[in-house]
């Protein structure tokens, strides 16, 4: 296989259909970079919700209960499996805080000795809200506990947005890679038909499907590496020094995983697998319609 020639032909194909290739290229840039946007986006709305239901806690009052069993309590609790961390709440500390949260005004009601000891139990934040309930059930079970209490609705509204939002992203996302690849397709579609009769030729004389293909992959791989730096390059400048200048309060968003190489690479990549796949299907199915048909 003359890799020379394949190369030469990808390059070529761009000539042969300007205007085409240049739609497809920048069809798929944008998409690359909405993608990219909205891949930010979806990132840091992910984190936020994460740090609210971080601050979701688990309270665990007792009854008026010996140290033994508060001990077992506290065992029984840390050994759960979505539990991080366990803390003992009793009923001294409970009043000192009731003092410092309502100041010196609380001091009456603290004389009534009234305040339970209790657990406060840290989540998992990837612990979803049947887990939780579940958690809150089983130790609304145990012996000397008198009543479980935590955010129940909050956890159940943002759990039910971040699915929604995941599902809305999710689909706009699959539809503009589809409409990427489409785009692709149609351009490596349109140069083959305008080489048709070459390739009728080369079957002739012998050329395999693998080696008549291969100019046309390589020129959507092209097309998929231009629309990748392109979409880098403007989500780079657009977060790094439009954004911070024009919107500083969206300049604080951060990039997926503390670095902008994950996402850029991610993009990158992404690109050049839509180039390459759209020209795939394309090569395939109608070089092989130029030879039945020949």
């Amino acid at each position: 296989m003359n890799i020379k020639y394949i190369i030469k032909e990808g390059f070529a194909g761009f000539r042969r259909a300007k205007l085409a290739a240049t739609t497809s290229i920048f069809s798929l840039f944008v998409a690359i970079l909405l993608l990219g946007i909205l891949s930010r986006v979806a990132y840091n709305i992910y984190v936020q919700a994460m740090s609210v239901k971080d601050l979701i806690e688990v309270e665990v009052f007792l009854f008026d209960i010996d140290e033994s069993t508060t001990a077992q309590i506290q065992q029984s609790l840390e050994n759960r499996e979505v539990v991080l961390s366990v803390s003992y709440i009793s009923k001294d500390s409970a009043s000192t805080i009731m003092k410092q949260e309502f100041g010196p005004g609380a001091e009456e009601l603290v004389e009534l000795n009234f305040l339970p000891a209790s657990f406060r139990i840290k989540v998992d934040t990837e612990a979803g809200t049947a887990q939780i309930e579940s958690l809150v059930s089983s130790i609304q079970n145990l012996r000397g506990v008198d009543e479980v209490k935590y955010n129940a609705s909050l956890l159940r509204i943002m759990e039910s947005n971040l699915n929604t939002f995941t599902l809305v992203g999710g689909g706009i996302g699959f539809l503009i890679l589809l409409a990427s690849v489409i785009l692709v397709y149609n351009t490596i579609r349109l140069t083959i038909y305008a080489k048709r009769e070459l390739i009728r030729a080369m079957k002739l004389v012998g050329a395999t499907n693998g080696f008549i293909r291969s100019p046309f992959i390589i020129e959507g791989v092209l097309q998929g590496v231009l629309s990748g730096l392109m979409a880098v390059l403007c989500v780079f400048l657009v977060f790094e020094f439009v954004i911070p200048i024009y919107l500083p309060e969206m300049g604080l968003l951060s990039w997926p995983f503390g670095s902008w190489h994950f996402l850029t690479a991610a993009m990158f990549g992404l690109s050049v697998l839509m180039g390459w796949w759209g020209s795939r299907l394309a090569a395939h199915k109608f070089i092989e319609e130029t030879y039945i048909s020949r």
